[in-house]
């Protein structure tokens, strides 16, 4: 009588434990889906960010290499032709550059964000592409934060003149070139914004790997 007891706890204790784990396992696989789900939505605002990033970056471009533009001027009661070219400053040749640096690695990374979320895997699938993404971000980032402000100063000194100078406000004048110089910096500006916010995803994405 005593082992016939002893027998049925032993199974009641058994069904128990199984009852205890068929309670762990859905919640394992619900903590599991609540992951991936945060991970396609990370992957999908990279995708998003690279998208807008590298349409930024090749409006500075485009609008950069187009701004050329010849006019005439009046100083001291003479009239002098003023021709503005964009290649004529190192400023503006250097954000040129790094913009289309720009351009370049947010196409690359666009595409290879596009192929791995239609595919449905990880956007960023190893430690040392997060690495990668990481400081590429960073050096862009404020590889186009120098080159706006670089850029920044010269549509600036055009607009307003050098100090303790009698030079006129030529923007008015070259308004298509100044116009353009504006715009071209404050979209470098825009990229340098958004490569930032690309750097939080990718530490976002290395966390998974520690």
């Amino acid at each position: 009588m005593a082992k016939a007891t002893e027998q049925k706890q032993n199974s009641q204790t058994v069904e128990e434990t199984k009852l205890d784990i068929r309670d762990v396992v859905p919640t394992a696989t619900t903590y599991g889906e609540v992951n991936r789900r945060g991970g396609r939505r990370i992957d999908a605002a990279m995708f998003v960010l690279r998208a807008m990033c590298m349409a930024v970056s090749a409006v500075a471009v485009s609008l950069m290499v187009t701004a050329r533009e010849t006019s005439m001027t009046t100083l001291y009661g003479f009239e002098f032709q003023l021709h503005a070219v964009w290649s004529l400053s190192d400023s503006l040749i250097y954000l040129v550059a790094v913009s289309s640096a720009t351009v370049i690695y947010s196409l690359v990374q666009l595409v290879i964000s596009g192929t791995r979320l239609v595919r449905r895997s990880p956007v960023i699938s190893t430690r040392t592409q997060a690495w990668f993404c990481f400081v590429a971000d960073q050096i862009l980032g404020y590889a186009m934060v120098s080159g706006g402000s670089a850029a920044l100063g010269v549509t600036n000194m055009n607009r307003t003149g050098i100090r303790h100078m009698p030079l006129p406000n030529f923007c008015k004048s070259l308004g298509f070139f100044c116009d353009h110089l504006a715009i071209s910096v404050v979209s470098a500006l825009l990229a340098f914004l958004l490569l930032a916010a690309s750097s939080i995803l990718d530490v976002l994405a290395l966390s998974r790997y520690f």
